[in-house]
């Protein structure tokens, strides 16, 4: 059950207008679509078309974003109830890499002329965006990454590799990290670039994961031109501008509603009625397990309600970034483990890959997605970086240990 919050009549006026629009604009494919998604991002198809209905109706495709920039300048209130009410209506996500990452960095670290460049394309969609920061031996210690980018008058020339590039085979952008000087320490010599995906000398090579599923590649770039223009922040300070970054991926607000969502949606798989005319839901045990993961979204809603008033009086997540990262993995973890067991018990929880011979799931449709959830989240304990490497983060700089 969710948490009981006071909103003023303004606020509940707003939450009418945002459930009449999603009355009016949510279609049915785009609901079954999401419900479907069992990876990180939602199809960009879907992503897409939903992201161009909302900003063409509302001007809402951007929820966090100040007006000044294009977005609708929501209050903390509005945001949580807007996340909250899309989460309940079943809409489908919208690709965060643009939007809700590389946006903040520009608000902050972009000049006038990127600003005007990208912001507006990023709110279309006109610029899909994927993220170049992890490499081979270089994802949780992201400093010791070694794709070089060496400058030569008004441009950059870049080498190297970057991997678990999440929908760099959709995207036309890409924002890397880069290294453009190797002579001091290893954070000092990072550099943040912004590169045409068509540009010649990149290949994308496909990693297909434990769940099936063609989400993340290995990008390749072979002597790569890029315009000294296109960097963001001074030369050598990206570590700065990169981590501000990952505060917003890690924990920029808003995923309590659709963990509540995934939650009831569990709790409705567990309370259907079986051939013996019993649900699952009558088991003590998983009884006990929804309710305490029940208290523990709670208290992470609250937490998550803090960082966003403190982001609409114009702050940042912060270090506490890291902390909201790893909590939300751990309930997003454990949802989709009970969800996977329960389901097992109506059926088959998702056909193997090359194994079905029926065009409709063995069991219910309500968990013909579970297993490639379940599966799909296990690499949320590393993506964004790893859990062990946050619980650092939290040690030092908001335990100052």
């Amino acid at each position: 059950m969710a948490l009981s919050m006071q909103f003023s009549a303004e606020d509940e006026a707003f939450r009418e207008e945002v459930r009449d629009f999603l009355d009016a604009h949510l279609t049915p494919a785009l609901k079954a679509a999401a419900a479907r998604q069992t990876t990180v991002f939602p199809d960009r198809d879907v992503a897409l078309q939903w992201q161009a209905i909302l900003q063409a109706a509302k001007g809402w495709a951007a929820p966090a974003w100040p007006k000044d920039f294009g977005g609708p300048g929501f209050s903390a209130n509005q945001r949580y109830i807007f996340n909250q009410e899309c989460a309940r209506a079943g809409a489908p996500g919208l690709i965060p890499l643009g939007l809700r990452m590389l946006a903040p960095v520009l608000f902050r670290y972009g000049t006038p002329e990127q600003q005007a460049h990208y912001l507006p394309k990023i709110l279309s969609g006109e610029h899909y965006w994927c993220q170049g920061y992890s490499e081979p031996g270089s994802g949780s210690d992201l400093s010791s990454l070694r794709t070089t980018a060496t400058r030569d008058g008004d441009v950059y020339r870049v080498n190297g590799t970057k991997l678990w590039t999440t929908h760099g085979h959709f995207a036309d952008h890409i924002f890397c990290l880069v290294r453009t000087d190797s002579s001091g320490a290893p954070q000092r010599g990072i550099s943040f670039l912004l590169i045409p995906m068509a540009t010649p000398g990149i290949s994308v090579k496909p990693v297909i994961t434990l769940a099936g599923d063609h989400e993340v590649n290995q990008v390749f770039f072979d002597d790569v031109v890029v315009p000294v223009a296109n960097r963001v922040g001074p030369e050598n300070e990206g570590w700065t501008v990169a981590k501000y970054l990952l505060e917003f991926e890690r924990g920029g607000g808003g995923a309590a509603p659709g963990l509540r969502e995934a939650l009831d949606h569990t709790r409705a798989l567990a309370s259907l009625t079986r051939e013996d005319g019993t649900s699952v839901l009558e088991q003590p045990e998983i009884a006990a397990r929804l309710a305490a993961l029940a208290v523990r979204l709670d208290a992470f809603e609250l937490s998550e309600l803090r960082t966003l008033a403190g982001l609409a009086e114009g702050g940042s997540p912060g270090p506490e970034s890291s902390l909201a990262k790893n909590l939300s993995v751990r309930l997003e973890q454990d949802i989709n483990t009970l969800a996977l067991e329960v389901s097992a018990y109506y059926g088959l929880p998702q056909q193997p890959r090359g194994l079905a011979v029926n065009e409709e799931p063995l069991g219910p449709e309500a968990g013909v997605a579970v297993t490639g959830r379940y599966l799909n989240s296990r690499a949320a304990s590393i993506f964004g970086g790893s859990e062990e490497v946050q619980k650092n983060i939290i040690a030092k700089a908001v335990l100052g240990l």
